[in-house]
């Protein structure tokens, strides 16, 4: 991902003391990103996107203490054995601090061919794809507003393809196209810029096809993977639909949070430190503080 600045992993310092000696609480906006869902060895359905929210920019800031910011980084869902007929749900993402815990959805797992309805494990931040003239799992677990994703594609009368998972931005696209028609595409995920540059999330993940020599559906825009693809890591993506004749699917994608700190609040404090080593701290031109996390950490205003 496109991080703006020089400083790498770890911390930032150089302010000395905080005036009086007491603890500063700044503002930040925040982007969580979910991991996204998995599609199974013999599932058409795409996997859902993990869910997205955030502050940035407009939004209501969160407010940070000085310690012990408990930031928990969704993994995406594993590619099931290829005997089971779905995959698996990704891992909600979350912020914990001194106000509670603001969280997003892991994504829903894509439905395979036994399962109609979809299983309650395809419902998610972003809903899992469904197969063979089933339904789709809802999005927005969470119930948010504005929602954190949407549902994924079903499966209609006579179809034995897979429809695409859901988004962060859209729905998954309905599957009508009977037993030789191709798979649809997934869900397109949403653009944010707390990075510093435009990086888009929440995609979701192709639906496959069921005939030999058919198409699948695309991922959508976001890190949703291809037919049989996994999700991409750090968007949340969702993992494409395994097709009848190569009988694979994928893993979904990580997720990510990101912190933006404002100069004027950062400067309250003298050391900003995300842990372990494989998250970061940068400054971008304007000198605000941009803490990116990959893996689940600890944020500290020290």
């Amino acid at each position: 991902m496109p991080i703006i600045g020089s400083i790498g992993a770890g911390s930032i310092g150089g302010y000395g003391q905080r005036k009086g000696g007491g603890p500063k609480p700044v503002q930040a906006d925040y982007l969580i990103v979910a991991g996204g869902g998995a599609t199974g060895g013999q599932n058409y359905g795409g996997g859902g996107a993990g869910g997205v929210r955030s502050s940035f920019p407009g939004g209501t800031k969160l407010t940070l203490v000085e310690k012990n910011n408990t930031i928990t980084v969704g993994a995406g869902g594993l590619e099931s054995e290829p005997t089971d007929s779905t995959g698996r749900k990704g891992g909600d993402s979350s912020i914990a601090y001194d106000g509670g815990t603001f969280a997003s959805s892991g994504g829903g797992e894509g439905s395979g061919q036994g399962n109609l309805p979809a299983t309650v494990n395809s419902n998610g931040g972003s809903g899992g794809g469904a197969a063979h003239q089933g339904q789709g799992g809802s999005g927005n677990l969470g119930g948010y507003s504005p929602v954190e994703g949407f549902r994924g594609g079903n499966s209609g009368p006579g179809n034995f393809n897979g429809a695409g998972g859901g988004g962060a931005g859209q729905a998954g696209t309905d599957n009508n196209n009977g037993i030789t028609g191709p798979g649809t595409p997934g869900g397109n995920g949403v653009s944010n810029s707390i990075s510093g540059s435009p990086v888009t999330y929440g995609g979701g993940g192709a639906g496959g096809a069921y005939w030999p020599g058919t198409p699948g559906g695309s991922g959508g825009s976001g890190g949703g993977g291809n037919v049989g693809q996994n999700g991409t890591d750090g968007l949340g993506g969702g993992a494409g639909g395994g097709t009848q004749a190569s009988n694979n699917g994928g893993d979904g994608g990580d997720g990510r949070v990101i912190l933006k700190i404002p100069a004027a609040e950062a400067a309250l404090n003298g050391t900003i430190a995300a842990t372990p080593g494989t998250n970061t701290v940068n400054t971008d031109p304007s000198g605000d503080k941009i803490a990116t996390f990959n893996v689940t950490g600890t944020l500290d205003l020290l």
